[in-house]
């Protein structure tokens, strides 16, 4: 027993002495280094920045109308319902061994980040296991569900006789097919879940096969299928909300993004119509991803600032802000999506996302393209704000063919 005591001391203390070595920026001040400082070809990474910069989304800037020129603006209830924002230039960040070597456009200016915003999301669950408020991923989530009771002014307004014989309150999983889920397949969005929330119905979210085909289909069994699907995801914003019983923002601020020294300016938002009453407070559900807006509103130096965590198995520092078993479990594929693991966690072990990465490698993704990527094994975070998909991984190439060898 003593000689096991000695070790995990020695463990302990050798994880402790190994964060401490390696650099962490404080907030509001993070360090640069010039490529060559670190080994880089310089010339190569400015190679790198002039593609990013040339290679700027052709998108409009202003979110609204790009959103309308979009699919997601021909969706069934495709309007948006949560504020949006004119975004930047192309921008980016390039963080290698923890020190800034590059950097593009406004990193400073707070954007959209679209669905990277999920991966928020899914940090609060991880938080919520590691509470204990929830006891395992795996458990069903209906078990933890009370009703949920929306905030509604308008119904101050009405005729309360017209509306006898109406709810007052709303279930999340009280279907048949919704008892069956669990946080585990909500995470990994294979959930299937039926059902609508905020006006957005789960078959109004990107039906690739036909909103008529769609709404006749029997549900997917759980875990069988996985579809991306934003209304699934707010779901599980909303079940998290009334399991931490606080906004998901205000968790996320005391227990992310303050110790890793974030700035003031990020902002996770939800609907306008998104307001339920928890403990006798008004407390808005936040959005998980952002194409009906809402969401999470970062600069790229915060979005830095959390993949540098994620690439630090979530140690910062010293501490363990999210537990490594999390982050391990983030990047475990499942059969019904191989290159994902919890939301938004895209693997790259198929070396699809980019070829020229490593299979450890993975990003946090969403529209924009807002990428956040990842590479232990080189010890690099990139972030990529609004350049087109396609380009992601020949900029990320680029990056690679840059580090000294």
């Amino acid at each position: 027993m003593k000689k096991t005591a000695l070790l995990l001391l020695f463990s302990a203390f050798a994880v402790q002495t190994t964060f401490s070595q390696t650099y962490f920026p404080k907030k509001g001040n993070w360090e640069k280094k010039s490529p060559t400082e670190l080994g880089l070809n310089s010339q190569k990474v400015q190679e790198a920045i002039d593609f990013a910069i040339a290679h700027e989304s052709d998108a409009n800037p202003n979110l609204k109308i790009a959103h309308y020129e979009s699919a997601f603006g021909r969706e069934p209830f495709g309007y948006p319902v949560g504020p949006m924002k004119t975004r930047g230039p192309a921008t980016g960040l390039i963080i290698f061994k923890g020190y800034v070597v590059g950097q593009w456009g406004e990193p400073n200016r707070v954007d959209l980040t679209f669905s990277v915003a999920k991966s928020f999301l899914s940090t609060t669950a991880g938080l919520a296991v590691a509470e204990g408020l929830i006891q395992s991923e795996q458990d069903l989530v209906y078990p933890y569900m009370a009703p949920i009771y929306p905030y509604e002014p308008a119904k101050l307004l009405m005729n309360k006789s017209d509306h006898l014989m109406d709810d007052d309150v709303f279930e999340l999983f009280d279907t048949e097919h919704n008892k069956t889920i669990t946080w585990n397949h909500l995470l990994r969005q294979t959930s299937d879940w039926e059902g609508s929330l905020w006006g957005k119905p789960d078959w109004g979210d990107r039906p690739a096969e036909g909103v008529a085909e769609k709404r006749a289909r029997p549900q997917n069994s759980p875990g069988s299928k996985y579809e991306y699907n934003d209304t699934r995801v707010n779901v599980l914003a909303l079940a998290l909300l009334n399991v931490w019983r606080k906004p998901l923002p205000t968790v996320l601020k005391e227990k992310i993004m303050d110790p890793i020294g974030a700035s003031d300016t990020w902002r996770w938002t939800g609907y306008e119509n998104s307001f339920v009453i928890i403990d006798g407070q008004i407390m808005q559900s936040v959005s998980g991803g952002s194409h009906w807006g809402g969401g999470m509103m970062l600069s790229a130096y915060d979005q830095a600032r959390f993949g540098y965590l994620t690439m630090n198995e979530g140690n910062w520092a010293g501490k363990q802000l999210i537990s490594k078993d999390w982050i391990a479990k983030s990047k475990i594929p499942t059969p019904a999506n191989p290159g994902y693991g919890f939301m938004n966690y895209f693997l790259n072990e198929d070396q699809k996302q980019v070829p020229a990465g490593p299979k450890s490698a993975f990003l946090h993704i969403g529209a924009g393209t807002n990428m956040i990527y990842v590479d232990p094994e080189n010890e690099l975070v990139i972030v990529a704000r609004w350049i087109p998909n396609g380009d992601k991984a020949e900029l990320v190439k680029k990056i690679l063919e840059s580090l000294p060898h």
